[in-house]
């Protein structure tokens, strides 16, 4: 990587009076989080797009249920990495700060990171489809086919899954944010996931300096300003260290 792009970035950075952040399964995999996209996706040779479905769980619940108790025991396993800290730091030191996350495994909270938009739901977060209650279940395992208890109604991950729409309030608040940064800075997202594949094209539009960090090119790459390519457990602490 080049010294210079690196130094650009973190100028950036720390000259930006506004940032946001938005993550990827990227960063979660340097916690040892599979992505569940691509070969280590698999789970007994079903791919995630064929269980994180409405229809998938209206049909066999108790098979989506087992996918999900086995993530869930994985996940629990699991510790945020110096990137998820390092975005938890840069949160205590500007005051005009967002995330936004597409990982569904809860390691920025542990991190603590407190100003976040997960907009594909928290694994640690069950929703009643009877009574839409929502509430934050660690229970590891759990009984397959949890039932709710305000009405008995059969619970679900509290996750949006394919098919089903991101919550308006959360879209409502990215988009502001977007809107509004000086700096987005993009990590290990593939970038080809909608609406978040869209996000970088509208912080660029708002005037917002793009920096992407990935291991690979993706299809955000030529459109960002500064493409860094790395892991995010080992970039991000380094990037992030302007401004301490």
């Amino acid at each position: 990587m080049s010294p210079d792009l690196l130094n650009d970035a973190r100028s950036r950075l720390a000259s930006a009076r506004a940032i946001t952040v938005l993550t990827g399964a990227g960063i979660s995999a340097d916690s040892g989080v599979p992505t569940f996209r691509g070969a280590d996706g698999l789970w007994r040779n079903f791919r995630a797009e064929e269980l994180a479905t409405p229809e998938a769980f209206e049909r066999d619940p108790r098979l989506v249920w087992e996918w999900y108790s086995w993530r869930r025991e994985l996940i629990a396993t699991k510790q945020p990495n110096d990137a998820h800290r390092a975005i938890a730091a840069l949160e205590s030191r500007i005051n005009d700060f967002w995330l936004i996350t597409q990982n569904v495994d809860g390691l920025h909270r542990a991190a603590g990171s407190t100003k976040l938009s997960e907009i594909h739901g928290n694994i640690w977060m069950l929703r009643c489809t009877a009574c839409d209650a929502v509430t934050k279940n660690y229970q590891v395992p759990l009984p397959l086919l949890p039932n709710c208890a305000r009405c008995g109604g059969l619970l679900r991950p509290h996750i949006v899954w394919f098919g089903e729409s991101l919550q308006e309030e959360d879209l409502t608040r990215c988009a502001n944010q977007l809107q509004a940064c000086d700096v987005l800075l993009v990590i290990g997202t593939s970038g080809v996931v909608y609406p978040a594949a869209g996000f970088a094209s509208i912080a660029k539009e708002a005037g917002a300096y793009v920096i992407e960090l990935n291991l690979d090119p993706t299809p955000q790459s030529d459109l960002v300003d500064i493409a860094l390519r790395g892991r995010a457990k080992d970039l991000v602490p380094i990037l992030l260290q302007a401004g301490k």
